[in-house]
């Protein structure tokens, strides 16, 4: 029979987690939608998104971007998406080069244009390379989608009026990771719904 205190820290693990999401959808719901729709406008532009975040983010990066380029739940074309947090000569050069601080950013001056769209994802909303990067898509005339969580950090001070800012309204890391990941699902299957109609 397994552990009973065990047990018991499994289910306030999901009750928590249950309850965290239904909170943010009172306040996520808007920008998700206003966040698609940015999102969609991009790729109807021929535009690319680029995402980018470190650790468990850098993971959800990747994650949207192979969504993206392959499928969510139905076949389509893909999308245009890249993960600035996949190719490891680029960030190590730029790290030993110049600094850990400017992986994102670097990338976003080389490769990104004015048609294309940020997701810039931190937990804390406090990553300083993440936080370059946006500054370098402002620098581009990119807009940014901007995942965080607690108050939004420094991340969400700086934003611009044209930018969408999802804040997960939690203090906990795993709870705003597993946030993250429900918005992300919900960009999807927005974005599909949007270029493909309903199932």
């Amino acid at each position: 029979m397994p552990n009973s205190d065990l047990m018991e820290r499994i289910g306030r693990q999901f009750t928590e987690s249950a309850q965290t999401k239904l909170r943010a959808l009172e306040t996520l719901a808007a920008p998700i939608a206003e966040a698609t729709e940015l999102i969609v406008r991009c790729l109807l532009a021929n535009g690319m998104i680029l995402a980018c975040g470190n650790g468990g983010s850098a993971a959800d990066a990747q994650h949207f971007a192979a969504e993206m380029l392959n499928r969510f739940e139905r076949d389509r074309p893909g999308l245009a998406a890249i993960a600035l947090t996949t190719d490891s000569s680029t960030l190590t050069a730029i790290a030993n080069d110049f600094d850990y601080e400017q992986v994102f950013s670097k990338q976003v001056s080389a490769l990104g244009s004015s048609n294309d769209v940020l997701l810039a994802i931190s937990t804390s909303g406090e990553s300083r390379n993440v936080l370059r990067a946006i500054g370098a898509a402002h620098e581009r005339d990119m807009r940014v989608v901007a995942l965080t969580g607690r108050e939004g950090g420094e991340i969400g001070k700086n934003l611009s009026a044209g930018d969408v800012h999802l804040c997960v309204p939690h203090a906990r890391t795993a709870r705003i990771q597993e946030v993250h990941l429900l918005t992300l699902h919900c960009l999807c299957d927005g974005i599909d719904f949007m270029l493909l109609g309903a199932e």
